[in-house]
């Protein structure tokens, strides 16, 4: 008969037992959250399948969805398993504060189990599951493999049988263009984080944590089935034991913007920092020079002393054509670039420099860059063309990430990777890509399928164009001043194709200068993917608020109730204006307010409008 009792002070587990032994085997568990929103549920399926399911206030999201692995010679460790032992129980109602990040404090609030499924031919296996109030978690650990001391992975089989077949928002690299389409019309591997919606409007989630050494996962719709997706590793694995495999995260919200608050349940799946001195790490705001010339450097100085940047970057070329294997990136082989003049000039005026390699020269020449680096006073290296996906790619990734810390380099990784928390343990790694950022032209539908999704794997290296030609033609000025707020990066680059010497003077660009990288605290006020967002964050005591829109025009009204109650703000506000006689058509205005007080705009359909909001004293 069902056995239930509490654990601790806060977790529920359910056991259904079956027997005693030297463990006792149990017919089902399930973990509850701590608030009880949702549940994960661990039992032994139809054919011995080790099996679990997700509920979400009660209901169930995930159905019985099957676990467990294929290895090297087609030996099936999917089925033939008995009942669950070994089963521990854990929990946490920690905080912590990271070095920097969309909030400054993080609640890591978990009940957990750890779950044994074993057969009689001596496959094993252990399932550790998490149930956050944000989502569940769960990660297989096997101690021992059918012979010696390695295990080769030839597939991993994590299913996800959802209850209905859901709208998803597809897409098949990480800087693809997103389509919704429905589950069943599903063809390809899909990216992570993998977002459906429901035909009631709620929000799921399937992403992936604490990617470090193993083939990175995305999800595929298998043959026969219009309401599941299966996990489908980039390629084997071959580990020695015992292996812990990444997390794989099932999470749920009434909005897409819930799970956009609710993104650091991903930092909490991946370890502490191990960096013990992290003050050297410092986000910041950047520009780069396009010209790649001494003169174009100085100028990148003054700019970003005049408007409060913090970094100027050196892109491809610096050292020689980037897909040639004889360039060589501990040299400065660009006619008109004196690099180190522009280092010392922008050492005197407490400017960082970074400097693009591609992923040929850092895989030959790492161990060799970084001293050479460090002796020129570089701060930091973007990565580009990573390889990516396989075990051996991403396991080198970041172990040259690990050496960059060593060296105190901070890391930007570009093109196809996508973060999956290793920021927490290395915070040297500041941004990605794995986005169509705009550099890319994208539509705000696209930028607005992106900020709900990407989005919540972590930072995004959206390449703001700000004074680029196509922006008016894809976005607005107004918009990309929102979009900053929008897309949280702690190294923002603004500038990605201007240069200072063409660009005018406009007054907005004060609020790129007052702009935070890193918050307190973040609000997702509206939120509907492909359609509209408005999103508040707070540094300090000052509020900056984004909003833009896609499709169609729209009235918007953005309540400051997040303000605290009883204090006078000056809210600059920055929006879309025709009349304005400026190269931008961006129109400012102040006013007080309050937190009772509402603005109201009109948005086109590519419109936005950005607020900085601050105190009255």
């Amino acid at each position: 008969m069902p056995f239930s009792f509490r654990v601790l002070s806060c977790a529920v587990l359910l056991v259904a037992i079956l027997g005693l032994g030297q463990a006792a085997l149990a017919k089902s568990a399930t973990v509850q959250s701590p608030n009880g929103r949702f549940a994960i549920e661990l039992t032994t399926g139809e054919g011995g399948r080790p099996t679990y399911r997700v509920l979400w206030r009660g209901g169930e999201i995930i159905k019985p969805s099957g676990l467990g692995f294929v290895l090297d010679g087609d030996n099936d460790w999917t089925r033939g398993f008995g009942p669950l032992t070994e089963l521990n129980l854990s929990e946490s109602n920690d905080t912590w504060k990271p070095v920097w990040g969309e909030r400054s404090v993080i609640h890591d609030r978990y009940n957990g189990a750890t779950v044994g499924y074993s057969r009689e031919d001596g496959a094993a296996f252990r399932l550790e599951v998490r149930a956050y109030d944000e989502g569940v978690a769960f990660r297989y650990i096997i101690d021992k493999g059918p012979g010696g001391d390695t295990l080769h992975i030839a597939s991993e089989h994590t299913e996800f049988q959802f209850t209905a077949d859901h709208d998803v928002w597809a897409v098949t690299s990480a800087q693809g263009l997103y389509s919704k389409i429905k589950l069943s019309e599903s063809r390809h591997n899909l990216e992570r984080p993998c977002v459906l919606e429901t035909a009631e409007g709620k929000v799921i989630a399937v992403a992936e944590a604490a990617l470090v050494d193993y083939a990175r996962m995305r999800v595929r719709r298998p043959d026969g089935s219009n309401t599941a997706l299966v996990s489908r590793l980039h390629g084997p694995v071959v580990s020695k034991l015992p292996l812990t495999t990444p997390w794989r995260v099932v999470m749920a919200g009434d909005t897409a913007g819930e799970l956009l608050e609710n993104n650091h349940l991903i930092l909490n799946l991946n370890a502490p920092s191990k960096i013990s001195d992290t003050s050297w790490i410092k986000p910041g705001k950047v520009i780069r020079d396009v010209t790649l010339s001494t003169q174009g450097g100085i100028d990148c100085v003054d700019f970003a002393v005049e408007y409060g940047l913090e970094y100027i970057e050196f892109d491809a070329g610096w050292y020689g054509p980037q897909d040639r294997e004889e360039s060589d990136a501990r040299t400065v082989s660009r006619r008109g670039l004196d690099l180190q003049k522009v280092l010392k000039y922008a050492k005197q005026h407490g400017i960082g420099v970074i400097l693009y390699v591609n992923r040929r020269h850092l895989e030959s020449q790492l161990d060799e860059l970084l001293p050479v680096y460090k002796e020129w006073g570089i701060a930091g290296i973007k990565f580009g063309f990573v390889q990516h996906g396989s075990q051996k790619w991403t396991a080198w990734l970041h172990d040259a990430i690990r050496k960059c810390a060593e060296y105190g380099m901070i890391v930007d990784v570009h093109d196809e990777y996508r973060m999956t928390g290793v920021e927490r343990t290395y915070p040297n790694f500041l941004t990605a890509e794995g986005i169509g950022g705009d550099e890319t032209r994208p539509p705000h539908e696209q930028a607005l399928a992106n900020l709900f999704t990407r989005m919540i794997a972590g930072p995004a290296d959206h390449t703001f164009c700000y004074y680029a030609g196509f922006v008016q033609d894809t976005s607005s000025h107004a918009s990309q001043l929102a979009k900053s707020v929008c897309f949280f990066s702690p190294l923002q680059f603004l500038f990605w194709y201007d240069q200072p010497s063409q660009m005018s003077k406009d007054q907005e660009l004060e609020f790129f200068t007052h702009l935070p990288v890193t918050w307190d605290e973040l609000k997702v006020l509206e939120s509907k993917i492909g359609t509209y967002a408005t999103i508040a964050r707070r540094s300090g005591k000052n509020w900056f608020v984004g909003s833009f829109n896609a499709v169609q025009s729209r009235d918007v009204k953005v309540s400051f109730d997040f303000l605290p109650n009883g204090k006078k703000y000056t809210a600059h506000i920055y929006s879309d204006d025709d009349s304005a006689n400026t190269r931008t058509n961006v129109g400012i205005e102040c006013r007080e307010v309050t937190a009772g007080s509402v603005f109201e705009t009109h948005l086109s359909k590519q419109g936005g409008v950005a607020i900085r909001l601050i105190p009255k004293y």
